[in-house]
């Protein structure tokens, strides 16, 4: 009995993650809700050493590699105005969107991560959240689908308690949101 009632919770858990997800990912800012206080959202410029626009995930960085997050660099006019950097990775791909990577205040004079990031950020002051699959940190891809990675300059810090949830962390991120740029790859099995 008890087994059957962990494996109902735990399929609800995912339903609901599932339609949260879903809901995020078709508004209209991709997986972040929430209104910016900015006047006018700046243009940031999102690229990679590994990555190419529209190109495959290069496989060291899907679930079948072991080099966890690749290396992302950004530049953009607002960015001197900018407190903190967010940077979020998605798949908006049907049927299960997924966020793979959320880490927050990353200094505003930073313009770059490298790779390996998850295991390797130098500043304790960043922070990452639990990704769709509940653990913390860079979840490579492993389904066949567009990724995204996005860089957001923000106006202020994400400041939130240890538990806040996933949706919490990304309408925090998108109402102080004043510039934000994409680098978007497939992953091909």
């Amino acid at each position: 009995m008890g087994l059957r009632y962990s494996a109902s919770r735990a399929r609800a858990a995912s339903v609901t993650l599932t339609a949260v997800v879903l809901a995020l990912a078709t508004s209209s800012c991709g997986l972040l809700t929430g209104r910016s206080q900015a006047n006018e959202i700046g243009q940031i410029n999102v690229s990679s050493p590994d990555l190419r626009e529209g190109k495959p995930l290069p496989r060291e960085y899907s679930c079948k590699g072991d080099e966890g997050s690749p290396p992302l660099r950004w530049s953009g006019e607002p960015l001197p105005r900018a407190k903190s950097i967010a940077i979020v990775v998605d798949s908006h791909t049907d049927p299960e969107p997924a966020v793979q990577w959320v880490v927050y205040n990353i200094p505003p004079d930073w313009t770059e991560l490298g790779p390996n990031a998850t295991e390797n950020l130098p500043d304790d002051n960043i922070g990452q959240a639990a990704a769709t699959s509940g653990k913390v940190g860079y979840q490579p891809p492993c389904t066949n689908g567009t990724y995204r990675f996005s860089v957001y300059a923000l106006s202020g810090k994400v400041e939130v308690q240890e538990s806040a949830s996933l949706p919490q962390i990304l309408k925090m991120i998108a109402d102080q949101t004043i510039a934000r740029g994409r680098l978007s790859v497939v992953n091909i099995e």
